[in-house]
């Protein structure tokens, strides 16, 4: 048993501990770049386009402003992860820069994020194919259970299978998405159906029956009550280096992976913002309740018939962002149960395949009995604009947090551990980690002031409240000299001498 400061307890595991929960190298930096576009990928198949409320020049800059956080953060991300190259990810990173207390908050951030994004990600599966194969919506949690057992089932049986598989569903998926982008050009018309939003006189949305509305309906304020939703056009791609201990090179491919799975993200980003909505007969206005975006557009174009079977292959990207976030996901809990964070039982790694298996499960669980809470409190026929928006914003505000920590411990490991090696640094140093932390707080602080999802956000917030507790009486206490943890410890000891 080890003392460390603030009351913190660690245990000295013994080699069948950590023989338990070991994982297995694969990536390359082509998967990492696959399983980066893969856990976005989704949000522009669905999601994003609830952010039309205010208007497409809103969600324009919008999307701009979150690019510009994302960029800042890829490039703080692209610094720490070879530098740290723990499974832990953020959790890593804060807990080196910050301590025990500064890696827990982070990492509970960032569970919030990977708990509850598979559940937005799997609750427009349903809508799509329940859409394609005309099941009735009452039937809508089948579809989510079945997704969460193949793919879980997927992710369990090894690590090559799952970074192959990531690597042919993303490429599937960008190619639908291409598909889509020059079929939608010729019909495009911008201000006759994407300008279709108006201010009523009640001060809520209206459509506008002949389009040729303002770029900003609702002016500035629309703009930041956008942010939000213009994150689930980026939201997971720093999942990246819960990746570290299962790359083969993770000091050379993790920053080329990161750094071009945004680039590829901000170019997809642009075209589906600004073709979905211009299309004939859908606009901006429709297009803010539909949760199935991409499939109204191929309906605008090919008609029912044919949108029907390319949707079967627009699900792809959504299962491309489903089967890569499950892989994080698992990940994530395995770090922080792995160091006692967690309980140490949810860590534990498949004898055979050497995959965070008892973690998969346990995060699908939490994530469907979110989904059934709402399920039964909004009702069967609330529909994606109510329960897929309210989960979308529980995610977006654990990723804010997180993003926010991360930023901070990039700022807190420059200035304390100068001397650390750092393979890559970012060409945004500091005012990159500044901006990614104004811009987070920024959407924080309007996200809770949109009525509608305040409640939602809420009960994240509780959550917090929860694993605090839980830490302070209990987690603090049954810490594991886990390889992070380790380092760490070795890094404050060295600062100290």
């Amino acid at each position: 048993m080890t003392d460390a400061p603030g009351n913190i307890r660690y245990t000295q595991a013994d080699p069948e501990y950590f023989e338990k929960r070991g994982l297995r190298r694969y990536a390359g930096v082509w998967s990492l770049w696959a399983l980066g576009v893969g856990a976005v990928i989704s949000g522009h198949f669905s999601g994003w386009n609830l952010g039309l409320t205010y208007g497409i020049g809103s969600m324009a800059i919008a999307g701009a402003i979150i690019a510009l956080m994302y960029l800042g953060l890829v490039f703080c991300i692209a610094e720490m992860s070879p530098a740290l190259p723990h499974t832990g990810g953020a959790y890593s990173f804060a807990r080196t820069a910050m301590g025990p207390w500064g890696g827990f908050v982070t990492g509970l951030a960032e569970n919030v994020e990977y708990v509850l994004t598979p559940a937005v990600i799997v609750f427009f599966i349903g809508s799509y194919m329940g859409e394609i194969c005309g099941t009735a919506a009452s039937q809508q949690p089948l579809w989510w259970i079945g997704s969460f057992a193949v793919f879980i089932a997927l992710n369990v049986f090894g690590v090559e299978l799952s970074f192959k598989l990531t690597l042919v569903v993303t490429l599937l998926a960008l190619a639908c998405l291409i598909v889509f982008w020059f079929s939608a050009i010729p019909h495009v018309d911008v201000h006759r159906w994407a300008l279709d939003i108006g201010v009523g006189t009640d001060g809520k949305p209206i459509e506008l029956p002949n389009g040729h509305g303002a770029w900003f309906p609702f002016g500035i304020k629309g703009v930041l009550l956008t942010l939000p939703f213009a994150v689930w056009l980026f939201l997971a791609i720093e999942q990246l280096p819960l990746a570290a201990e299962e790359s083969v090179d993770p000091v050379r491919d993790m920053p080329k992976g990161i750094i071009a799975g945004l680039l590829t993200l901000m170019l997809s980003a642009f075209m589906i913002a600004w073709l979905n909505p211009s299309l004939p007969g859908i606009g901006a206005f429709k297009l803010t309740t539909s949760s199935e975006p991409l499939l109204d557009g191929f309906r605008a174009i090919y008609g029912n018939g044919t949108a029907k079977l390319l949707a079967l292959v627009a699900v792809i990207g959504l299962v491309a962002s489903f089967h890569t976030i499950i892989f994080a996901e698992g990940r994530q809990i395995y770090s922080l149960s792995r160091a006692g964070y967690f309980p140490t039982f949810l860590s534990v790694t498949h004898a055979k395949y050497k995959t965070p298996h008892v973690a998969m499960v346990f995060g699908a669980v939490v994530a469907l009995a979110v989904m059934l809470v709402l399920w039964f409190a909004l009702g069967s026929q609330a529909g994606g604009a109510a329960i897929g928006a309210t989960l979308l914003n529980m995610a977006v505000f654990g990723a804010m947090f997180s993003y926010f920590m991360q930023a901070l411990s990039f700022l807190v490991l420059r200035a304390k551990l100068p001397h650390l090696p750092r393979p890559y640094r970012s060409p945004f140093g500091v005012l990159g980690a500044v901006l990614t932390m104004g811009i987070a707080v920024v959407t924080l602080f309007f996200q809770l002031s949109d009525a509608s999802y305040r409640a939602a956000v809420m009960w994240v917030a509780l959550w917090f409240v929860v694993g605090i507790v839980y830490f302070a009486l209990i987690g603090r206490h049954k810490l594991i000299l886990s390889p992070e943890e380790e380092f760490a410890l070795e890094q404050r000891a060295a600062r100290r001498g």
